[in-house]
């Protein structure tokens, strides 16, 4: 290892859903480069990702994106101190290809392998820019496959607070842009067309679970979006087809309102239990301008005001900047792992 004197560079890969991206980055904070290869126009026509379609695009993309990455912070073998990889949590079937390039890179430069959980790496995006961490901390994280919240103490020290029962905020965004002939991915889609909508044009339900929970669900939500579009028995056609275009805005403002006043809220009582003096918030979802704002919001509002901290719009989505600035982290702890490493599906 490095002495504290020494800058550590580190070569992040991220495989994890349907991104394959690869990241140079100086101590934790410096970003050397970042690559994205977006596999969005092979999943479109399925609304959703297919495993095996983004396992094999994964494989044609993982070697030339680390090359491109390597080239454009201008390193080489000899440069890159250690190898991080997100091992975990995602699809399995795409996390074996970022996690067999990590270890054979590993194995022939001779470097460190550091695993990463996916999640903390998303709260990593949040702290990219932050001077200063007041702590105690709760942290948000939102995106497709996952809603969680974190009590923060360091990079390191993560306590969940509370993750979904069933449906994540972001796979709720995509199954309602779906029902509202929508394009994928729903997020965008659906933030886009709830600029022009009426957000309490319809009273769809929040689900806020037992007093004091932590957790969330979205299925309900998703479910009376559904029924309010096809009828309550599901014979019916889809009214979406029929409708204008401020009647389907007015559904989709709805829609994210609910979901976005749930995070809100949720975000706040956890705050409220720990006393946290900072609010942390990544993922994909966090790239929502209204969830920011309201969130934002909410910070402002209490008493005391807590301190916000936010990832950047490009690092909200899956990248591997976030694993190599987490991995750093790691790397001056020592925590390294071995080449039996393997991945998870869930973490």
């Amino acid at each position: 290892m490095k002495d504290d004197k020494e800058q550590v560079v580190i070569l992040g890969l991220e495989t994890s859903c349907d991104e394959t991206a690869a990241a140079v980055v100086t101590d934790g904070r410096q970003v050397k480069s970042s690559v994205v290869a977006s596999q969005t126009k092979l999943h479109e026509k399925y609304g959703g990702v297919v495993p095996e379609i983004a396992s094999r695009a994964h494989i044609e993309k993982i070697y030339p994106v680390i090359q491109e990455a390597l080239d454009q912070a201008g390193v080489g073998r000899d440069d890159i101190d250690a190898v991080a990889i997100a091992n975990q949590p995602g699809l399995t079937i795409a996390l074996v290809v970022g996690v067999t390039a990590a270890k054979t890179l590993s194995f022939m430069w001779g470097k460190p392998l550091i695993a990463i959980n996916h999640l903390h790496a998303h709260l990593q995006s949040a702290l990219l820019g932050a001077e200063k961490l007041e702590l105690p901390a709760v942290a948000l994280i939102v995106s497709g496959g996952h809603t969680c919240l974190y009590e923060c103490d360091s990079p390191l020290e993560l306590k969940l607070l509370g993750s979904t029962i069933d449906d994540a905020a972001g796979e709720a965004f995509d199954k309602v842009a779906t029902i509202l002939n929508l394009p994928y991915p729903g997020g965008p889609s659906i933030e886009r067309l709830a600029r022009k909508g009426d957000p309490k044009a319809i009273d769809f339900p929040r689900s806020l679970l037992g007093k004091g929970s932590l957790d969330f669900s979205f299925s309900g939500i998703k479910t009376a979006v559904l029924y309010h579009c096809r009828g309550q028995d599901m014979k019916g056609q889809n009214r979406v087809d029929s409708m204008n275009e401020q009647e389907v805005a007015d559904i989709a403002a709805s829609f994210q309102a609910a979901v976005i006043d749930v995070l809100v809220k949720k975000t706040r009582r956890a705050a409220d239990q720990i006393g946290a003096r900072t609010v942390l918030l990544g993922g994909g979802v966090a790239a929502n301008g209204t969830l920011r704002e309201a969130i934002e919001h909410m910070c402002a509002g209490s008493r005391p005001p807590r301190a916000l901290l936010v990832a950047p719009k490009r690092y909200c989505t899956d990248n591997a900047v976030m694993v190599a600035s987490l991995a750093y982290h790691k790397y001056k702890a020592g925590l390294f792992a071995d080449l039996t490493l393997e991945p998870k599906a869930t973490g």
